[in-house]
């Protein structure tokens, strides 16, 4: 023995001075900028190193022996070792391979591994403009997602729809979006406190295979934004700035002044005939206005041997085109990724704040607007009400229920909140250095959301001029917190050539809401109320991954989730999807395809839940207090004044409150053609919701009031989405690549009651203006969700509507109420984008087209005023809808079909030319552009804008048309 281990001994160092030290230096092929991290490694051992921040290694080499040398997004490159004392690397970006990794809930994935509904846009492909909001980033860029842009108001938010949007009734049919691994609270505001430069992908997880990993909130399907991260390497300064100038592209069609005049002097008596004025006043243009905005940024990255880092600050003051409405945003991110123990640790700290000041203008305006009088000046030097000209009784005094001066609205009304908002999270990864195949991750994250309002009326004011103006104050504070812990376990088993990828967790997050408002008159009348809430989610979740051959793919997600919104002995409840995939490219048949560079087929099905309704206590008996305007006098105060006491009242509960469960099959193909020139997916889905959280109303004396939420109901989706990539030309000189998607829809109401009545019509839905209470929509089994619940217009000869005449539907004889059918949605039967980028040389150029086919709108504006009743209605002479003029009806026919119209369109959204100065200054890269925003929009629609979320269009804020400038500079 002792001469064996003296032989061992000796042999040892042999070995070593056999291995020869090897330096380099490793740099990025296409700048020359040195790469820090990148693994070298000799092939076949676990000996390995990383290059420092000039790029540097030093590794030990025995001749014959392959180096490896590897980092992400680039390709790998192998060098076999036969002495050389240094070799220098340069390695060239893998563009596939970047394409390859996309993010999917609790990590990332390889997309030729992804077997659910997953689509990812990158901030290459980013829509340009005058973007606050920054979901209007991914708007028409993937199928199955609509983006219907936010209204005119100055840092509006989008609503955002995923197959459809039509995944419930009375609870959220948003999808829930999750900021770099923070879920974000579905009921709280949007998304413009994030930078829209600093995000660098949106991944959309659409069918609930892929979604289930977040169980209880995926139903709506689920939109993962990742931020940027800094590189490793020399200090990177990019400074963005653009101005844009925004206008109306359209106005509400009313009656001119001469018209307006006309029409009067037909029908009015003396007395209204006797209110005309003598002056001509478009009170759309006196509310509108030229709008500007300007967005400059600045990003400071790098990084160290083992960190990197990213900070940014950006500003932006955007005006509405609203007078008086306008938004100053400052934001700020700091991310910064340190690695420690040999990479084995990761601490990654990820901040986004923003703070905004908003003027808000009284959008009261706009419908004050298209009704005031055109006859009348602005100003009336006589007037008591601050000099605006106001409707008012004979005897002068302000008539309290006419029309208000529309630029009195603005100007007399200063209301504005400060927010502030910020998300973060601080991760921890862990590699076991014992047990190397597994990694531990803990996550704490929060979202802090408060708001700061306020608003003054003087006491002049037309609007509270009784009052004696009004003063009030508004607080709202919404805060989450989240614990993350997970661990991910991955394997390669080389004898069955299989690969497992196995995530488990847990997860806690609680949502804390509270808003205290109060309004005091001149007249020191105070009416005000205080609010607090707050609910919890606690969840188990899993996943497992299975890889066959690189050809047979499985995915299973588990969740369960428990919600302190429902009662307890069904708040628990298990979601999960269960998905495969055939990589058929890896078939030995598909070796020598000359026509398919890539063909995979997936199938899913998965369960999600909801429970996301906007009540926390709503299965236990509850009191809540009232305002000031339910208070009940009990005896007097010791002046001889009245006392009163402010009530505490009973809440209608469902103690039997349980989940909203959704179940969908999904079936999907990916494909590529000619070595990916043409790449795309076809997908094809069946979404089933029972157990719809649904408000209905119940019959008196059943519970505490006469509507309450409760388990109630199913709901159908269908749809088919297809996604084309083409790569028409890619030279050195010139490139031009485009997206067409498309996707169609169909819901359809299966159950509404808990038990079935066929006598009953629905439940309608849908205020609308013009009368206490009315509705115009209506969900009704075997129909569309929110169908348009109407009456059958008959027209004449020459195709004019006549006035009450509609179809006896039924046929009794009589047209009442029972005569309403259901006549189209606001629902698009399908929608478009197509997406286009060219570059020449250095100039670049893109545009985005949307349509949308199959939605209807109801006209509330022109159903509400266009007839002579509302000419003169208020004791006033107010202005009309010109649909008058083609109808001439005496009264409002609110439930006309005439009033509800095809609003399909087709917008081209943005377009952008720009050229690239790759050496402006030294070491300095210089981007000039211009960017035009709703450039057109081509519809039959009579209303404003045919894009109305919910259908129902009533004195929208308009969307302006924007042309902007701007530079981008890389130092």
């Amino acid at each position: 023995m002792q001469k064996f281990i003296l032989f061992l001994a000796f042999l040892i160092p042999i070995g070593m001075l056999a291995q020869t030290k090897v330096t380099g230096v490793v740099t990025e092929k296409s700048s020359g900028t040195p790469l820090l991290g990148v693994n070298v490694v000799i092939k076949g051992t676990t000996t390995g190193t990383t290059t420092d921040f000039d790029g540097n290694y030093q590794i030990s080499a025995n001749n014959g022996q392959i180096i490896v040398f590897t980092y992400v997004g680039y390709k790998a490159q192998e060098i076999a070792y036969t002495g050389q004392a240094t070799i220098d690397v340069a390695m060239e970006e893998d563009a596939s391979t970047l394409d390859e990794v996309v993010v999917v809930g609790y990590g990332s994935a390889v997309k030729k591994d992804v077997t659910g509904a997953v689509e990812s846009v990158t901030s290459d492909d980013f829509n340009g403009g005058a973007i606050v909001s920054p979901e209007q980033l991914i708007a028409g860029k993937t199928a199955g997602v609509q983006v219907t842009p936010p209204s005119g108001a100055p840092g509006s938010g989008s609503a955002i729809k995923i197959r459809g949007g039509v995944s419930s009734l009375s609870a959220s049919s948003a999808p829930l979006i999750v900021v770099d691994g923070v879920p974000l609270d579905q009921g709280s505001a949007g998304l413009n406190y994030i930078n829209a430069n600093d995000i660098e992908s949106f991944t959309v997880l659409k069918d609930a295979s892929a979604a289930s990993i977040y169980g209880s909130r995926a139903t709506g399907g689920v939109i993962l934004i990742t931020t940027k991260t800094g590189k490793s390497g020399q200090l990177n300064v990019n400074v963005n700035h653009f101005t844009s100038v925004g206008s109306n592209v359209n106005e509400v069609d009313i009656l001119s002044s001469t018209q307006f005049r006309d029409l009067v002097l037909a029908n009015g008596n003396a007395n209204q005939i006797a209110q005309l004025g003598n002056t001509s006043t478009d009170w759309q243009d006196e509310i509108y206005r030229g709008s500007l905005t300007h967005d400059t940024n600045v990003t400071v990255s790098g990084g160290f041997d083992n960190s990197t880092y990213r900070a940014s600050v950006g500003f932006v003051t955007q005006e509405g085109t609203l007078r008086t409405s306008e938004v100053d945003r400052w934001t700020g991110s700091l991310k910064f990724v340190q690695r420690l123990l040999n990479d084995d640790l990761r601490i990654e700290a990820n901040v986004l704040g923003a703070i905004l000041n908003d003027q808000f203008g009284n959008q009261g305006a706009i419908g004050a607007a298209v009704s005031f009088d055109p006859t009348q000046s602005v100003f009336d030097p006589n007037s008591p009400f601050g000099g605006y000209t106001e409707n008012v009784n004979n005897d002068g005094t302000i008539n309290t229920i006419a029309v208000r001066n529309p630029v009195g609205l603005l100007e007399q009304n200063d209301s504005t909140a400060e927010t502030k908002r910020s998300t973060g999270s601080l991760k921890i990864d862990y590699t076991l250095p014992f047990f190397r195949d597994l990694k531990v991750t803990v996550k704490g994250g929060y979202d802090y959301n408060e708001v700061d309002g306020r608003f003054v009326i003087p006491p002049t004011a037309a609007s509270n001029f009784n009052s004696q103006g009004l003063f009030g104050t508004n607080n709202t504070l919404n805060r989450t917190q989240l614990l993350d812990v997970f661990a991910f376990y991955k394997k390669d088993i080389e004898s069955i050539n299989t690969t497992i990828d196995i995530t488990a967790g847990h997860s806690f997050q609680s949502f804390y809401r509270s808003n205290r408002f109060q309004n005091v008159t001149g007249l020191d009348e105070v009416n005000g109320n205080v609010f607090k809430t707050e609910n919890a989610l606690e969840s188990y979740f899993g996943r497992a991954n299975v890889s066959i051959a690189d050809k047979y793919l499985i995915t299973l997600n588990l969740r369960n989730d428990i919600s302190s919104r429902l009662n307890p002995d069904d708040r628990s409840d298990i979601f999960g999807g269960v998905s495969l995939g055939w990589n058929i490219m890896g078939e030995k048949f598909m070796e020598n395809s000359k026509v398919f560079s890539q063909l995979k087929l997936r199938a899913g099905y998965g369960e999600t839940g909801q429970q996301e309704f906007g009540q926390d206590y709503g299965y236990i008996p509850r009191y809540t207090t009232g305002d000031g305007r339910v208070q009940y006098q009990f005896g007097y105060n010791p002046d001889g004044s009245p006392r009163f006491v402010t009530t505490i009242r009973p809440e209608e509960y469902d103690e039997n409150l349980r989940w909203e469960r959704s179940k969908t099959i999904n079936l999907g193909l990916d494909f590529g053609f000619l070595n990916d020139r043409i790449t795309g997916s076809v997908e094809v889905y069946e979404r089933k919701v029972e157990d719809l959280i649904n408000f209905i109303p119940v019959p008196a004396g059943t519970n505490l009031s006469n509507a309450l939420f409760t388990n109630v109901g199913n709901l159908e989706n269908r749809g088919l989405e297809i996604n084309l990539n083409t790569l028409i030309v890619d030279t050195e000189k010139f490139s031009w690549n485009t997206n067409f998607n498309v996707s169609f829809f169909d819901n359809e109401i299966t159950k509404l009651f808990l038990t079935d009545d066929p006598t009953s019509p629905g439940s309608l839905t849908g205020g609308i203006a013009g009368g206490v209470g009315n509705t115009i929509q209506i969900n009704s089994v075997g129909f569309e969700a929110n169908s348009f619940y109407v009456f059958k217009q008959i027209y004449d000869a020459n195709g004019a509507p006549i006035e009450g005449a509609y179809v006896d539907i039924n046929g009794d004889g009589v047209v009442d109420v029972d005569d309403r059918y259901r006549y189209k949605s606001p629902n698009a039967d399908a929608v478009f984008g197509f997406n286009s980028n060219m570059q020449y040389g250095n100039f670049d150029f893109s545009f985005t087209l949307r349509a949308s086919l199959g939605n209807f709108a109801y006209n509330n504006v022109a159903s509400n005023t266009g007839n002579v009743q509302s000419l003169f209605g208020a004791n006033s002479i107010n202005n009309v809808n010109a649909s008058i003029l083609d109808t001439g009806f005496q009264n409002q026919q609110l439930f006309s079909d005439y009033y509800v119209q095809d609003a399909s369109f087709l917008k081209l959204d943005n377009l952008t030319i720009g050229y690239t100065f790759e050496e402006a200054f030294k070491n300095t890269r210089l981007r000039v552009y211009a960017t035009g925003q709703n450039l057109f929009v081509l519809t039959d629609y009579d209303g404003l804008d045919p894009e109305i979320d919910g259908g129902i269009d009533n004195n929208f804020y308009p969307r302006s048309r924007n042309i902007l400038m701007g530079i981008n500079l890389n130092l």
